[in-house]
């Protein structure tokens, strides 16, 4: 069998802070209620994603690996993380704020979780009169002082907080606090990794539990950076057809602004590729075949695949996603 544009059936999970949007902004399909994440791609443990289309139909990622190794992944990809997926996409629904929380890099969680750290970034696609996200500190903390504001419940005085529109990206590299607000949705781009500190969570009750969330305050000292930061939004243009937006050793991001037609460039030597629909429609085609992508949709590009070719009669704009 041969690789193609792959399509994946997206994991749905509930959130304490879920809306609806995902459904009604973004057509995805499911019944239940404050379902606030779409795993678009994901290889993590309980929730991996399965293919929906083609010969290969039903299969995962890692069978996919299995089966095609470097055509699959792309061959620096493989020599550097072996059979394991390296990255997690999602779409994110906050109708109310996520916890305030942080993440820890590799060492720290290859050491407590033998995971990857969580390197992540965020793309707005929507946000409500006055959303806010909360990105880093707006003022100098050391250990000390961070454990003091968390022990009298006044850490939020010291969180960063930035308005937002769609467009605006955010790099949120492991250990800067962050929390996303509500009346936003995102898509957001990450190592393959569910580790999280929560620091702060309002002091609220999940319905579900009819209990107060874990809080990891003990286990965020040691994660996060202190550092400030003078503007933490990722500047970028669209005056070409791919612009570069957020590239890191753990992922590169592009946002492509297509109206018309164009050639995805691919490279077994490399690295596969993720586009993800951000605004209006658009279609691959490759080997006379179509592979329609929405607002919300994901597809992925194996490395071996020949160079695709991308048309959007109306225009789009997709992020490029590799290693």
């Amino acid at each position: 069998m041969e690789l193609y544009p792959l399509k994946f059936q997206p994991k749905f999970h509930y959130r304490i802070w879920g809306g609806e949007k995902l459904k009604t902004v973004l057509n995805k399909e499911y019944t239940e209620e404050n379902i606030g994440e779409s795993w678009e791609i994901s290889t993590v443990p309980n929730s991996e994603t399965v293919l929906i289309g083609g010969e290969l139909k039903g299969k995962t990622i890692n069978e996919l690996i299995s089966s095609f190794g470097a055509d699959f992944l792309g061959e620096v990809v493989y020599q550097r993380f072996g059979t394991e997926f390296p990255l997690l996409i999602k779409f994110i629904d906050a109708k109310t704020p996520l916890s305030i929380q942080v993440h820890p890099g590799d060492e720290l969680a290859k050491k407590r979780h033998n995971s990857f750290g969580k390197n992540e970034m965020w793309y707005v696609l929507e946000a409500e009169e006055n959303a806010e996200l909360i990105v880093g500190l707006n003022k100098q903390l050391d250990k000390r002082s961070y454990v003091d504001l968390i022990s009298k419940g006044a850490i939020e005085e010291a969180m960063n907080k930035i308005n937002v529109n769609a467009g605006d990206t955010f790099y949120i590299p492991a250990g800067r606090v962050h929390a996303i607000g509500g009346g936003v949705l995102i898509a957001e781009i990450q190592q393959t990794s569910d580790v999280t500190y929560r620091i702060f969570d309002f002091n609220r009750v999940d319905k579900k539990t009819g209990a107060k969330r874990e809080l990891h305050a003990d286990l965020s000292v040691d994660a996060i950076d202190f550092n400030l930061v003078d503007n933490y939004k990722t500047q970028y243009d669209l005056g070409q057809t791919q612009n570069k937006l957020v590239h890191s050793n753990y992922f590169r991001t592009n946002i492509l602004n297509i109206n018309g037609e164009a050639t995805i460039s691919m490279s077994k030597k490399e690295s596969f590729k993720i586009l993800i629909g951000v605004e209006g429609n658009s279609e691959i085609i490759y080997k006379k075949e179509n592979y329609f992508i929405k607002k919300g949709e994901t597809i992925l590009l194996p490395a071996g695949l020949n160079e695709p070719i991308v048309l959007s009669s109306t225009g789009c704009k997709l992020l490029e996603v590799f290693i």
